[in-house]
């Protein structure tokens, strides 16, 4: 079997640990804060606690992909060395960053014309495009090659289920994903959003449920309805949040109480700052492997 490297963007929302770890590289994308640019680098750079803080005192953010030029000085040591690559991309639904690797893709093939770059759209987003570079790694280590590795990845990763909730409309008014209006009212009624991700990888809202308390319970419901086994289900189950770990930390009790055959503890992540520059502080997103995602 030929050596290849299992890559993906920073935007899965893991640590660095979790990533050196599995053997899993990681190419970082980037946001401003207040016109100042900083790497999307799994919180080395800036903590998570004080990018979020700088949001909540009323920072403005701005983000930017991995440009074709930082994919070619990204990928070519790989081709130097010998390895063909697995690229897993942020969702095409939410980010152009799929157009600017398959460029550098192109251009690095004719350069090195007996090595490979497979890429992948993950159609998914945080630790949730975490948990499958989870999985990957596991089929990696059992000897899975790079081309079953990716018909693998582009066969499964609608199995990924993504839900998401979050406690404060401010950043979803701020960036336009509601008016000002309905977000005024959201906020009087103590509305708490629950969206996820459809098959076209893109976040798209499903219920407005009042309370903190309700919405807690209804995003574990909908682990129970879709993941694989129902209430038996034994994979592994990630959660991402932007700044209200409590929040995340009853998601994850309950989860526990009610998957007795998970594989495992919960693992909580931190939301990073690409993907918080848009929801802002305040979001609770749960990972679970579940039946494949359909389109509405």
């Amino acid at each position: 079997m030929r050596p290849y490297v299992l890559s993906c963007c920073s935007t899965a929302d893991l640590t660095q640990e979790h990533f050196c770890s599995r053997d899993i590289h990681y190419v970082c994308f980037h946001y401003e804060l207040n016109g100042v640019s900083y790497p999307d680098d799994l919180g080395k750079t800036m903590p998570f606690h004080q990018f979020y803080q700088a949001m909540a005192d009323g920072a403005t953010t701005k983000t930017s992909q991995v440009n074709v030029e930082e994919f070619t000085t990204y990928f070519e040591p790989f081709l130097k060395e010998g390895r063909d690559i697995l690229h897993v991309c942020l969702s095409s639904g939410l980010s152009g960053v799929m157009n600017s690797a398959t460029i550098a893709k192109e251009a690095l093939e004719e350069k090195y014309p007996e090595r490979k770059i497979y890429l992948v759209d993950s159609l998914g987003a945080s630790s949730g495009y975490g948990l499958l570079m989870d999985r990957l790694a596991d089929l990696r280590d059992e000897g899975m090659d790079i081309e079953e590795l990716y018909r693998w990845s582009c066969e499964h990763r609608l199995e990924v289920h993504h839900w998401f909730f979050s406690t404060d409309l401010t950043f979803y008014v701020r960036g336009g994903r509601i008016s000002k209006a309905a977000g005024a009212i959201g906020t009087v009624l103590n509305i708490c959003p629950l969206l996820n991700m459809d098959a076209e990888g893109k976040l798209i809202p499903r219920e407005k449920i009042r309370t903190k308390r309700k919405v807690i319970r209804a995003i574990v419901d909908k682990m129970e309805e879709c993941a694989q086994g129902g209430l038996d289900y034994a994979g592994k189950c990630y959660i991402s949040h932007s700044a209200c770990y409590e929040d995340a930390r009853q998601v994850a009790d309950l989860v526990e109480q009610r998957f007795p055959k998970l594989n495992g503890r919960v693992e909580i992540y931190s939301v990073g700052t690409t993907i918080g520059s848009h929801t802002g502080p305040g979001t609770v997103a749960l990972f679970f492997w579940g039946k494949t995602r359909e389109g509405d």
